[in-house]
């Protein structure tokens, strides 16, 4: 596959800006309205206004100015300053193309994709678990999507996010997702003693490294598929526990805790 580079803005922790969010900038700027971008885009009005608060959000400022519907009816305008974002990122991708492009025959035999291990290098999150994995199928409710993902040969994570998140990151089977995992939020057990839970992942594993401090310890579990899942919880439930190098544990977490990340 032809590779191809793609620019996002992001700011604190306001979610990202790709070219997803710069299109339906454009199409605000064309249409006059966010139903009307909304419908030329193929996305729900919600998930219009959504974008365009998060977009809203990553600036500080107002990329898009908008005017709620009534006997004059509503309408929208991208701002001067939202203008000039579209512009600077087209700018922005098509510089990094060339340059990726020139680098692309350097990457190619290092046994992953160029785009897997560019996107890689380059991610930045505090989540201590970035587990790559890949899309088993996506089950639709009313309002909340599950994701069921292959994390290592024969161990499937599940993922409980909104509808408009799914769709937003065209999630389906066999795609490449990173799921992204706080330390705090995974829960340790020995394997032959948990009992009924309501958490959706249990995942065991290996503990392959326990490091003790003051307050907190942490345990790094061998998942296998050269995988490791990390956990940070109290010393004094370590010492409970009594886990140690080698051992055989259980993780478990819950589905709202699994933040997905496409590249």
């Amino acid at each position: 596959m032809p590779v191809q580079a793609q620019v996002s803005f992001g700011s604190g922790d306001a979610s990202p800006m790709g070219r997803e969010r710069i299109r339906l900038l454009e199409a605000v700027a064309q249409a006059g309205s966010i139903s009307g971008a909304a419908r030329s885009i193929g996305i729900t009005y919600k998930a219009a206004w959504d974008a365009i608060d998060a977009v809203n959000n990553v600036f500080g400022r107002p990329l898009v100015s908008a005017q709620a519907g009534g006997k004059r009816g509503g309408g929208a305008i991208v701002t001067a300053d939202g203008m000039r974002v579209i512009q600077t990122f087209h700018r922005l991708e098509a510089e990094l193309a060339r340059t990726f492009q020139t680098l692309a025959p350097e990457l190619s035999g290092t046994g992953v994709s160029a785009t897997h291990l560019m996107w890689s290098l380059l991610m930045r999150t505090s989540a201590r678990n970035a587990l790559r994995c890949t899309v088993i199928a996506v089950i639709e409710g009313l309002v909340n999507a599950e994701i069921l993902l292959e994390l290592a040969e024969g161990t499937v994570l599940t993922a409980v996010i909104t509808q408009d998140s799914a769709r937003d990151l065209d999630l389906r089977a066999g795609r490449e997702a990173v799921a992204l995992i706080k330390s705090s939020f995974v829960i340790l057990a020995p394997v032959n003693e948990v009992g009924r839970t309501s958490a959706r992942n249990r995942i065991e594993g290996t503990v392959s490294r326990r490091e003790d401090g003051g307050v907190n310890t942490e345990i790094v579990l061998d998942i296998g598929s050269g995988k490791t899942l990390t956990a940070v919880i109290t010393t004094t439930s370590a010492s409970e526990l009594g886990l140690g190098v080698g051992d055989r544990a259980l993780a478990l977490i819950d589905a709202a805790h699994v933040i997905l990340a496409v590249d």
